[in-house]
């Protein structure tokens, strides 16, 4: 058996009404030698015999079924069992270019210097609207700007060396909903990091996706990925390496030894949160109280003073705006 060029790798879980579209869209790439690892992931709703029958009539793809273990630990299986020098990531909801992988491919062959590279996208609906999703940086010195403040790769559009992801440790399981943002700053401390110009990935955009369930686990994830990139930049032990899970804010100053930690987690955390749907939530409330009895910083927190009564809730902001006084 040769051994191909690349190793896709799609985690499913329930994606039966968009399945045949996203592995349809990998199996009409120009760049065919590839196998393609197909891991369905507890499904419930009909995937596995939409996996199983495109697997019947096409020889590149290895269907796995497993019981549900969930994102992180399906990523590993694949990375573990993959034969290619080359991993490129897929979503079982998602649809790319015929191109994208040649161009990836092409970039990575003559760019041994980077450990991964990605695509700009373009998001889509289910109403079939379609809009260019932010840019993401295309060139390593330029993703180092902002690597800190923003994801800085599309995940189902990256292409990665399979050897350089697996030696920095695979993805995490303690950085789960974040887990590409965790793996970026790891690679970015061994090799570089970019993404091609063009939107050859299309992300699909729903209601109930995980980026939109889990926004506050993302934005605290991220910024303790944040904070152990810094801890190892500094040589000192990532805080996090032998955890099963991520520990609460609160408990970060005590766990580092050194006051400010949890300040700085949540001054990182929050920006992402305070305007979006889940910013006048309790827990995201509690962490700005928490923030600003520390002596932390928020910005601009007379404007969320003033967002808590514009959606009639007085007593929070009277509360808050009492906190600031006294900070």
């Amino acid at each position: 058996m040769t051994t191909p060029s690349v190793s896709i790798a799609m985690s499913v879980y329930n994606n039966a009404p968009y399945l045949a579209q996203a592995i349809g869209a990998m199996l009409a790439q120009t760049h065919a030698d590839f196998e393609f690892l197909i891991v369905d992931d507890g499904s419930t709703d009909g995937s596995a015999a939409i996996i199983d029958g495109f697997a019947a009539r096409d020889a590149r793809i290895r269907p796995i079924h497993q019981e549900n273990r969930g994102l992180v630990a399906s990523l590993n299986r694949m990375l573990d069992e993959a034969r290619a020098p080359l991993v490129a990531r897929m979503d079982g909801d998602d649809d790319c270019h015929p191109e994208r992988l040649a161009r990836q491919v092409a970039f990575m062959g003559a760019n041994p210097d980077h450990g991964a590279v990605g695509t700009q996208s373009i998001s889509f609906d289910e109403s079939g609207n379609r809009w260019a999703s932010p840019a993401f940086p295309t060139s390593d010195a330029e993703l180092r700007t902002l690597i800190g403040t923003r994801n800085v790769m599309c995940h189902p559009s990256v292409v990665m060396r399979r050897e350089l992801v697996l030696a920095a440790g695979g993805y995490r399981r303690q950085f789960v909903h974040c887990e590409d943002r965790d793996l970026w700053l790891r690679l970015s401390e061994r090799a570089m990091l970019a993404s091609l110009p063009d939107a050859l990935t299309y992300y699909r955009r729903t209601p109930g996706q995980v980026s939109n369930r889990h926004i506050v686990a993302q934005a605290l994830g991220a910024a303790m990925a944040w904070l152990a990139h810094t801890e190892r930049e500094a040589g000192r032990p990532d805080p996090f390496d032998d955890m099963e899970t991520l520990p609460l804010v609160d408990e970060l100053d005590r766990l580092l030894g050194r006051p400010g930690v949890a300040a700085s987690v949540r001054e990182r955390a929050l920006p992402q949160l305070i305007y979006t749907p889940v910013g006048l939530s309790p827990d995201v409330f509690r962490m700005v109280l928490d923030q600003v009895g520390e002596g932390g910083r928020v910005d601009q927190p007379w404007r969320l003073v003033a967002r808590l009564v514009k959606f009639g809730q007085p007593a929070r902001a009277l509360r808050l705006a009492a906190a600031l006084l006294r900070a």
